[in-house]
């Protein structure tokens, strides 16, 4: 699972891909779809200055993916689509990892061979050097060639050629340019694909729209250069995007997390915190979320984690996605946008096949083991991933420095894409935050008394066939082997 920039990815993958939908002109659509064996059907013609195409939500590798081609004639991709990053690069072909001598899967999603490419040209050398914070990697140059996203095509886009790497996928990078590796290797700054697509008037503005349905959905999307109504319920507010330390220069999509609550049906607790406001990070490429230490011990109290010291992780009872409680995240005071998480966007299983069930010292002992996606990396940058974005609606306003947001709208099949008018225009139906700036922090002092932690875990359990030491026995050899 990736997290703050890295992606740690296991399984096998498995694509499908659903007809696209009309768009108006000036936006680009790329439709999520949940990793199901669904025969690939053909992208209908778009209206002018719109683009769709199918995008998959692949759980064992952590993210959400998109199938893209570079080159002439084009070779196919597929690349991890990444808010918190801000590089394309594609695996050459001749990297180490693509080989079948160093890994039995070489690089399923795709690479690039430039010898194979007429419009491939040399951009810089040695300026890819991206380490992520698994200690993963990749090292290589910069190429500029024809990248085709749906059916659109932008030339001369400058990409990353993977020549030394430990991912065997490639990254869609679509953040502030500021955060790319060419402005710290070699002091040049180019324009990425958000940039790219408005330059090349595939889209109005430099912005984009991200929803991701649910974990269990079928198709969710992002929407460049629009915002769809129909995916959101509620009212839309924009908040301002921050920066690190005072600075006057935009690097990530960085907002003020001002309030935690936890409900559920016994009650409801307002979760405190020291470090209120918390800058946290909207990052798609990243699996779980991050918070500071003594927020996320209240969240953990809340559902009752088991911290397990052998994995290093926070675990909990499967049957637990089905609880009735809830986290509400409030951003930009008082008076801003509050998105409410659900328990099954937060219990994640840790495996694709039969869970792992707890061991014998534990309080859930023979119960199956799936992962908490709220978690402490041990201090800022502070993450919010997959496991709160399912649950909101955000448009990235990367001109404008904003970012809207609403709660989301799973499953709505409805559409109605509002595309940004012009380059700068604002967030299409979106009214600022008002009172930006103030917290919405309890008093100092003051802790919950976790009334809501009984109605996050009254849900009731009852083993399967299994016997009590064919449970055990799974159990001791699931943490044997680590």
């Amino acid at each position: 699972m990736r997290r703050s920039g890295c992606l740690l990815a296991s399984g096998a993958l498995a694509l499908g891909m659903l007809g696209a939908e009309r768009t108006p002109p000036g936006v680009l659509l790329l439709e999520v779809q949940e990793r199901r064996s669904v025969a690939p059907s053909p992208l209908q013609r778009r209206a002018p200055k719109t683009v769709e195409e199918v995008i998959t939500n692949e759980k064992a590798r952590g993210g959400y993916f998109s199938t893209c081609s570079v080159g002439t004639p084009p070779q196919d991709v597929v690349l991890l689509l990444d808010t918190g990053s801000s590089d394309t690069w594609i695996p050459a072909s001749n990297a180490a990892v693509c080989s079948r001598r160093f890994s039995t899967d070489p690089c399923p999603l795709g690479s690039f061979n430039p010898s194979d490419s007429e419009t491939y040209r040399e951009f810089i050398q040695d300026g890819l050097e991206i380490t992520y914070l698994d200690e993963s990697y990749v090292f290589g140059d910069y190429f500029q060639d024809t990248f085709d996203i749906g059916d659109s095509s932008v030339k001369n886009m400058t990409l990353g050629l993977g020549l030394n790497t430990t991912l065997n996928h490639g990254i869609v990078g679509i953040g502030y340019m500021l955060n790319e590796a060419s402005v710290r290797t070699s002091r040049i700054q180019y324009d990425n694909l958000p940039v790219a697509l408005a330059k090349a008037n595939v889209t109005n503005s430099v912005a984009y729209s991200l929803w991701l349905n649910d974990f269990d959905s079928q198709m969710g999307n992002i929407l460049f250069g629009g915002v769809d109504v129909e995916k959101y319920t509620g009212s839309m507010m924009s908040l301002n995007v921050t920066t690190a330390d005072n600075s006057d220069e935009f690097d990530h999509f960085r907002v003020p997390l001002t309030s935690v609550q936890a409900s559920s049906p016994s009650g409801s607790d307002t979760l405190t915190t020291t470090s209120y406001p918390i800058q946290v990070v909207l990052d798609s490429g990243t699996t779980l979320s991050s918070l500071p230490a003594d927020l996320v011990d209240q969240m953990w109290r809340e559902v009752g984690v088991d911290f397990s010291a052998v994995l290093r992780q926070p675990l909990i009872p499967c049957y637990r996605k089905e609880s009735p409680g809830s986290f509400t995240f409030g951003f930009g005071g008082p008076d801003g946008p509050k998105v409410i998480v659900p328990m099954n966007e937060l219990v994640l299983d840790i495996t694709l096949g039969q869970p792992p069930v707890f061991p014998s010292d534990s309080p859930y002992k023979g119960q199956d083991a799936c992962l908490f996606g709220i978690q402490d990396f041990g201090g800022p940058p502070y993450i919010l991933g997959g496991t709160f974005l399912r649950s909101a609606y955000v448009v990235f306003d990367i001109v404008n420095n904003q970012v809207g947001m609403a709660q989301t709208d799973f499953n709505e099949t409805k559409s109605n894409i509002v595309p940004f008018p012009s380059y700068g225009a604002a967030i299409p139906s979106a009214t600022a935050a008002p009172n930006q700036g103030q917290t919405d922090t309890p008093p100092s002092g003051t802790a919950p008394d976790f009334s809501a932690s009984t109605g996050f875990q009254n849900a009731g359990w009852i083993p399967g066939a299994l016997q009590l030491p064919a449970i055990l026995a799974i159990s001791l050899a699931f943490w044997a082997a680590f």
